[in-house]
């Protein structure tokens, strides 16, 4: 369900990157002769640097060789990696039920992103039969020890019955738990149960300051209900250069239709301003943009 992980590890488990073999410099080096000495930990990080082609070219068959040393002295930061790229195709070929076996390993330890890459594995029904309560167990193991996603995706398996009964409070707890540690849709879910009062009291005020905080996240859908907030005067006094700034702004970060729909409620709410409020609304969204490109 998180929408925060795959585009990061494809990024990661790049094949295209053709960076030139450096000279390894001292701290690298020292990490290859601890790493050569059978230090787990230091084939683990070998493993990554090579994964990633930092300090060194990337070399996936050789992060690949360090990681499975590492793993197979039990280390579950390797046993995770080694799940990663079977699950990606990182220098293997994807084998999703090799990457669970990875995930179970790390996760039994207590490794909290292998508990929930696993919770994941169970959620999407890959490399393992689909099974939401399991998916839920191990998104619960993964967020009590702070797994941000986990946590997310908790609150969403609470909000929508999946794997546990519908409880709107413990879905309202793990969003802000999620929420406070900077996720954006987290607060965007806050948002709208403080504005629909499932699990909470019906709040306008709560709602519209969660909604500004994805917002100010660069999350679309949150700068377009704050900019309906801001219209209606729900929460917040009326103001349609408020209005316009964050529907302006939803607009350019959305795409496609819902793009097309944005704009025109901006145009909408220009047709009702002056010119002059119009001109302050644009400038304030510009500086915004500047501050967060697309």
């Amino acid at each position: 369900m998180a929408a925060t992980t795959n585009a990061a590890v494809l990024a990661l488990v790049c094949f295209s990157c053709q960076a030139a073999q450096a000279p390894a410099p001292q701290p690298l080096q020292a990490l290859r002769e601890r790493a050569a000495k059978g230090s787990p930990q230091a084939q683990t990080a070998l493993g990554k640097l090579y994964r990633d082609g930092q300090g060194t070219r990337q070399d996936l068959a050789e992060a690949l060789r360090w990681f499975r040393q590492a793993a197979a002295q039990g280390y579950a930061e390797a046993e995770n990696c080694l799940g990663f790229l079977y699950d990606y195709g990182g220098g293997v070929p994807i084998d999703h039920e090799e990457a669970a076996r990875w995930y179970r390993k790390a996760a039994a330890q207590g490794y909290a992103e292998a508990q929930f890459n696993l919770g994941s594995m169970y959620d999407s029904g890959q490399g393992v039969q689909l099974d939401h309560a399991q998916a839920a167990r191990w998104y619960r193991k993964a967020a009590d020890r702070g797994d941000i996603d986990a946590q997310f995706d908790l609150g969403v398996m609470y909000e929508q019955a999946q794997g546990v009964a519908r409880d709107y409070a413990e879905a309202e707890r793990w969003y802000r738990k999620a929420a406070d540690q900077g996720v954006a849709i987290a607060a965007l879910n806050l948002g709208s149960m403080h504005a629909n009062g499932q699990g909470v009291s019906r709040d306008p005020v709560e709602a519209v300051r969660w909604y500004r905080k994805a917002a100010d996240r660069g999350l679309a859908t949150a700068q377009y209900r704050l900019s309906l907030a801001y219209s209606a005067g729900l929460g917040v006094p009326q103001d349609d250069a408020a209005a316009y700034e964050w529907m302006d702004l939803a607009a350019f970060r959305a795409s496609g239709p819902v793009r097309q729909r944005y704009s025109a409620a901006r145009d909408a709410l220009a047709a009702r301003m002056t010119p002059q409020q119009v001109a302050e609304a644009q400038h304030r969204a510009a500086e915004w943009k500047a501050a967060w490109p697309r």
